[in-house]
């Protein structure tokens, strides 16, 4: 004669340095993902935005040192921090910009750099209107 039997859920949860660990009850439902991927220049700009924070909060000491730990060229981190230099509401709406199901990115970067190079934010503003329209 066998005891009695206990039935219950469970599923394994991925902890700190990939050790797993057993839950009771049912595995947690996964996240939906939106269709489509995030624009480049959408990725650059969040990018340029960390990169500040981490020589700011002085974790790395200047932004060479930043392109020697990115494996990229002074003058690439150069191009990608001066997304810096957008004012604030234009880099707001390009970390905001739709998710692209095909094909190239509606945004080029290269587009994108011509108006951080204009110091005047109004004139940034009119620039970027005629390029998001």
């Amino acid at each position: 004669m066998t005891g009695p039997t206990v039935e219950s859920s469970v599923h394994f949860r991925i902890q700190n340095h990939g050790r797993r660990a057993l839950r009771q009850g049912p595995a947690p439902a996964a996240p939906e993902v939106e269709a489509g991927r995030v624009p480049r220049i959408a990725r650059l700009m969040a990018l340029a935005i960390r990169f500040e924070k981490l020589v700011c909060d002085g974790v790395v000491r200047d932004y060479a040192a930043l392109a020697r730990l990115g494996n990229v060229s002074r003058a690439r981190l150069t191009q990608v921090m001066n997304l810096m230099n957008l004012a604030p509401d234009i880099q707001e709406e390009i970390l905001f910009l739709p998710r692209t199901n095909r094909g190239f990115d509606p945004i080029p970067e290269r587009r994108v750099r011509v108006i951080a190079a204009e110091p005047d934010w109004r004139m940034q503003r009119k620039i970027w209107r005629e390029l998001s329209a």
